[in-house]
Formats: C-alpha cells, sequence, structure tokens
C-alpha cells in the first residue's frame, strides 16, 4: 500500500511539472480535444449511439458494442449485465464491491499513451486475474447517489480521492446489483467517461477514460 501511495504521489508530481511545461491550451481547446478523442474512439470500435429516449423504449437496456450518451453528463454507457436483483437500489446506504480496469483513449504525450491501462483490479481480456475488489460506500437519497471509497480501494490509493466518480455512479440509476459469485449474473458495464464524471486526476487535466466495471453488493 505504501508503495502503491508512493507510486501515486510520484505520478501526480511529474504530471504536473509537465502540464505546465507542456500544456499551454485554454480549457475550451482541452475540451474540444477530448471530444474529438471520444468521437474517435467510438469510430475505431464501430461503437452505435442511442439517445436516451431509445434506451428507455427498450426498457433501459442496449445491445451489443450500443451505448446510451447521457447527454447532460456526456457518460456513454453499454450494459452488459443488469444484474439479477429484483429492483434497482431504493433509498439506503450500501457497500458496493467493483472490479474495474480504466483504459486511455486519448493520446497526452504529457501523461500517458492511448492505449493504456491507467489502473485496474481486473484484466478484461485473462478473466483469471483478479485482486481485491473495490471496496466504497454508496448512498442513495432521492433519486440522488454519492460515493465514497472504504477499506480497499486502489482507486483512493492512487488518486488520492475519497469520492467515487460521477461515472462509476450513474449505472447505479439502471442496474440491479445483488451479491453474488457468478461472473454471469454479476451487474457489469462499460462507459466513456468524460473528464467532468471521472476521477480527480482526469478532472484536473482534461481527459477521458474507458472503463469496464461490475458491481456486487457488500455486506
Amino acid at each position: 500500500m505504501k508503495e502503491t501511495k508512493y507510486i501515486a504521489m510520484l505520478f501526480l508530481l511529474v504530471a504536473a511539472v509537465l502540464q505546465s511545461c507542456n500544456n499551454g491550451k485554454t480549457y475550451a481547446e482541452m475540451k474540444e480535444e477530448e471530444a474529438d478523442a471520444i468521437n474517435a474512439f467510438i469510430l475505431e470500435n464501430d461503437i452505435k449511439v442511442i439517445s436516451e429516449k431509445e434506451f428507455y423504449d427498450q426498457d433501459t437496456l442496449t445491445k451489443e458494442n450500443e451505448y446510451v450518451l447521457f447527454e447532460e453528463s456526456g457518460v456513454y454507457m453499454n450494459i452488459l449485465q443488469r444484474g439479477k436483483a429484483e429492483t434497482r437500489l431504493s433509498d439506503g446506504y450500501y457497500q458496493l464491491l467493483s472490479r474495474f480496469v480504466e483504459v486511455a483513449i486519448q493520446e497526452r504525450s504529457d501523461l500517458f499513451t492511448k492505449g493504456d491501462t491507467l489502473l485496474a483490479n481486473m484484466h478484461i481480456v485473462n478473466s483469471t486475474y483478479l485482486s481485491q475488489p473495490e471496496e466504497y460506500k454508496v448512498t442513495v437519497s432521492n433519486n440522488t447517489y454519492s460515493g465514497t471509497f472504504q477499506g480497499y480501494s486502489l482507486m483512493y490509493s492512487y488518486y488520492q480521492s475519497a469520492s467515487v466518480p460521477t461515472g462509476w455512479l450513474l449505472p447505479l440509476k439502471y442496474l440491479r446489483p445483488q451479491r453474488t459469485q457468478s461472473a454471469e449474473d454479476v451487474a457489469r458495464v462499460r462507459l466513456i467517461v468524460p473528464h467532468s464524471q471521472g476521477t480527480y486526476q482526469a478532472s484536473q487535466y482534461v481527459y477521458p477514460a474507458y472503463y469496464e466495471i461490475t458491481y456486487n453488493l457488500g455486506k
């Protein structure tokens, strides 16, 4: 854990130096480059984008390689498995356990290369590679979702922020996660997350990320 924190701090320090020396771009320019990167990723992966109306007309489900765009947040979501619970999460507090992979979808010479795995506790190719799941507490109140990393958290150790990214929480409005050990039954999504809905670092340096995330209820 100490080594992970040291690496995270070193990464942020180097990124900050490179950013100040190499960027020189306005926020508007960086947002435009981010939008271009997202559009390129969609074209390169032959992703079909549907509207929220189409999504609701399909009983809030998506087809293979079909992503719904949530206009307000800019998040794109593909549901691989909604989960087998009878209902969605109601108002209350929940412990969530997630496995995830975070991939860069924008070339950033000051930070990383397009296609780099930024962080992960699962392997999308070799499904037998698993480490400890991410632990966090989710609060649901009047259709509002907030989350705090607790217990074991690779995200907190690396990004030094206890807040769960908004992009991670948005799918919970449509999933039905339950407590299961079945890889086939666990709620699972793919996401394209713009900087404003991503990690603290993504927000600071203005870049999008691709995620694959599972959602399992804890105790």
